[in-house]
């Protein structure tokens, strides 16, 4: 049974994963606003997506373990989404510094992130409901 849950569950977990790293890399980019040559960057979600799917079903990478106390990955899904590919974004406006960081589009994007990580984790919620259901039927 666990393996099904595993099966139900494993999407919606890798997409957390890859919506919380891009929320981590927006975050990055308002933080250098005022940063002088700073660029940029964002992850193609769909894309990274779908390359933590593939490493968490394949062979799938493996965090090293320096001590027995340390916690473990939590699976190849949230590794696989940290090493989503960056990507510079295009400039809208150019600054004097070589900042590309225009604040509007972050938070936009920023919020747009948020918004559906909020909306997967209402998902969840209401799959695990229906299996809670399920079982007291």
């Amino acid at each position: 049974m666990s393996n099904s849950l595993d099966r139900l569950f494993s999407l919606h977990q890798t997409a957390l994963a890859t919506r919380a790293y891009r929320g981590q890399v927006l975050a990055s980019n308002i933080a250098n606003a005022d940063t002088p040559g700073y660029r940029a960057r964002d992850i193609d979600f769909k894309a990274a997506l779908a390359q933590a799917l593939g490493a968490g079903h394949g062979a799938g990478a493996t965090m090293l373990r320096t001590s027995t106390r340390h916690m473990g990955a939590g699976g190849a899904q949230g590794v696989a989404a940290a090493q989503a590919p960056l990507a510079y974004r295009t400039v809208t406006q150019a600054s004097i510094d070589n900042n590309t960081v225009d604040v509007n589009v972050e938070r936009a994007q920023f919020a747009d992130n948020a918004l559906r990580y909020e909306a997967s984790l209402t998902f969840i919620n209401s799959k695990i409901k229906g299996l809670l259901s399920a079982l007291q039927a």
